[in-house]
């Protein structure tokens, strides 16, 4: 209200930051505090050096993540969410999206942050959205955007496409069922391996490798496929390692990400057999309509009775699941939109030689930016979803006509708009420039862009942190910020991370409730390496308290035996006693020390010098002294 922290001080040189913007999906968490403290000492120290300091807030409609809890509120409401239409659906999330971005404004409050909120952002704000449509259309315009059917992760719970870095593969225990192919016109029997034989019913070629001796007289026959009688036909390809289960593998092009590969090599038919909720159609028979999983069970029971299953081992080995809903996720055959990412991911790398490079705090955490550019995939940007922006493109109702476009066609009424939305990480990634106003070239664009320095977690290194640099580069030409430092993750005491599954999580409002924000602040800010994980400690949290409380209690002091008529007086060093004199070379050496690692965002190091001089030599030594003498 008082615009302490407004910016456009033009007679200063501007520092700039954007806030990682945090779900509007409930409450924040440990990592947003020790997060946007690291960002708000940066302001505060930048602005008492003299920069016109602009700290940008905003929040991210968060799309799968959000319509997922908001489809739970309603179910849980009694409403049949088969029967509410999208309008429906979008005024209820509107609705849940202003009830807790309300609250993370109450939380920031409460952390103290110095935001300018006259700039507050929405990933979903109408200016984003005119940044979104003009970068898809220029996307697809350039050939970078397409539309294709791939094979891609499904989840079948929230039933829409996810990009591979939104599924999380853990080990499990799984089993090996080794099946019989019996080789037509012959005796002979191929012996092949699968984890998931309710695919089976997709499989259009059996692949053996044309150097395995084994099997080199069966290139060009066909066995029996177990689970449906098919025929399948046996072909060679050196891709099928010799040496793993028995040397030869069933190619299920519409399920596999591989057998895709080798599908379309071979000109394999693919063959669907699975529904959008991960139940069976009807290429499996009497199977159609089970689950996948039951279909597992009762297929395996078949073929076993039909004499055909060899054998089965208990494995354990990685699965993907859906980072959302937890879901085993489906490889699936559908029609996307994708962005072609090897030129964007080239033009980044190359940036990254040039002065103009991002840096990266601490060093080491470029590597994983440019692994992950080096080995980057095609990135799925359309999500089966309701909350989001609306994919710009639009289908002729007679002729089918692809249109795509900033603005509808004028003639709407003949068009359907594409049903999905973008993935929420596509608006995201234009955060740093779209928020200053681009594609417009506003005053804060040219002012404050790039950005000067983004603080955020290792975690999202190739989620956010690798998309901002392509985007910026490919719509602005420049880097999105000049540095990004990197901070760990906030783990419990047993140094495991705190999901709410395990309950061990800790709500940084109820800590400030009872130590006060700034204990917190303090602990969260000295507790750590740059770029390694901090544990939360109540011990190292009360002390950090205790701490502060002997800075309030030096300061009581100091007051209470100033006299009234007390003014400040210009200093002269030669009339200071030799205490006086020693304590003001401490201050300097400190200031000097503290300012050093604050201009490299080393905050543990700096707060270190601090705390020698508050603790040690200040109140320890200088006041001690100064009531002997």
């Amino acid at each position: 209200a008082h615009g302490y922290f407004t910016a456009l001080d033009k007679s200063k040189p501007p520092f700039s930051m954007v806030i990682p913007p945090p779900n509007v999906t409930g409450m924040l968490h440990l990592g947003h505090a020790w997060d946007t403290t690291i960002q708000d000492i940066i302001a505060r120290y930048k602005k008492a050096k003299g920069f016109d300091v602009l700290w940008l807030p905003g929040m991210d409609h968060a799309g799968i993540a959000t319509q997922a809890k908001v489809m739970e509120r309603l179910r849980n409401e009694g409403v049949d969410i088969k029967t509410i239409t999208r309008e429906e659906f979008l005024k209820k999330t509107w609705e849940w999206k202003d009830h807790y971005s309300d609250r993370i404004h109450e939380q920031w409050a409460k952390l103290g942050l110095a935001l300018d909120y006259t700039r507050e952002r929405f990933t979903l704000d109408e200016g984003l959205n005119h940044a979104v449509n003009k970068v898809f259309v220029s996307y697809y315009q350039k050939g970078l955007i397409y539309q294709g059917e791939r094979l891609i992760n499904w989840d079948p719970v929230q039933m829409t496409a996810l990009s591979n870095i939104e599924v999380i593969h853990k080990d499990v225990k799984g089993q090996f069922y080794y099946f019989k192919y019996k080789v037509v016109d012959s005796d002979e029997i191929l012996v092949i391996a699968t984890t998931r034989p309710e695919t089976m019913f997709g499989d259009t070629a059996l692949i053996v490798n044309p150097l395995d001796k084994r099997y080199q007289k069966l290139i060009g026959k066909k066995a029996i496929n177990p689970a449906n009688g098919k025929q399948l036909p046996i072909i060679g390809d050196e891709y099928v390692d010799m040496n793993f289960g028995t040397g030869a593998m069933k190619c299920t092009p519409a399920h596999d990400p591989n057998d895709f590969t080798l599908g379309e090599k071979h000109g394999l038919e693919k063959v669907v057999c699975m529904n959008k909720d991960a139940t069976m159609n009807e290429e499996a028979g009497k199977y159609e309509g089970l689950d996948r999983f039951e279909c597992r069970k009762l297929l395996v029971a078949e073929i076993k009775e039909n004499g055909d299953l060899f054998k089965i081992e208990k494995i354990i080995h990685p699965i993907g699941h859906s980072e959302r809903s937890g879901a085993i996720v489906e490889p699936m055959i559908s029609k996307q939109w994708f962005i072609k990412m090897k030129p964007l991911a080239q033009k980044t790398l190359k940036n990254q030689k040039t002065k103009n490079k991002v840096t990266f705090i601490p060093a080491r955490f470029e590597n994983v930016l440019t692994r992950w550019m080096e080995n980057v995939e095609d990135w799925c940007i359309s999500r089966q979803l309701w909350w989001g922006h609306r994919i710009p493109a639009y289908y002729h109702k007679e002729t089918g006509q692809l249109m795509v476009s900033e603005n509808p066609p004028l003639d709407l009424e003949n068009y359907e708009q594409d049903r999905d939305v973008l993935d929420t990480w596509f608006s995201s990634a234009l955060w740093p420039f779209s928020t200053l106003g681009w594609p417009n070239e506003t005053d804060d664009y040219k002012r404050y862009f790039p950005t000067s320095v983004l603080c955020t977690g290792y975690d999202i290194i190739f989620f956010w942190v690798s998309r901002m640099i392509f985007q910026s580069l490919e719509n602005t030409s420049k880097r999105p910020f000049e540095t990004v430092t990197i901070h760990g993750l906030v783990r419990d005491s047993l140094g495991r991370k705190m999901p709410k599954s395990l309950g061990n999580g800790v709500d940084p409002m109820e800590l400030i409730e009872q130590y006060g924000s700034d204990a917190l602040r303090y602990f969260l800010t000295t507790n750590s390496t740059p770029g390694q994980d901090m544990r939360y400690s109540e011990e190292k949290l009360q002390a950090s308290a205790n701490y502060l409380s002997k800075i309030w209690n030096a300061a009581r002091y100091i007051l209470g035996i100033l006299p009234e008529d007390f003014k400040e007086e210009k200093l002269v060093i030669s009339s200071l006693s030799p205490l006086d004199k020693w304590i003001i070379n401490r201050l300097q050496k400190t200031i000097k020390n503290v300012t050093h690692n604050m201009d490299k965002y080393d905050f543990n190091a700096a707060s270190n010098h601090l705390y020698n001089f508050v603790y040690d030599d200040f109140c320890g030594q200088y006041l001690e002294m100064s009531k002997v003498t």
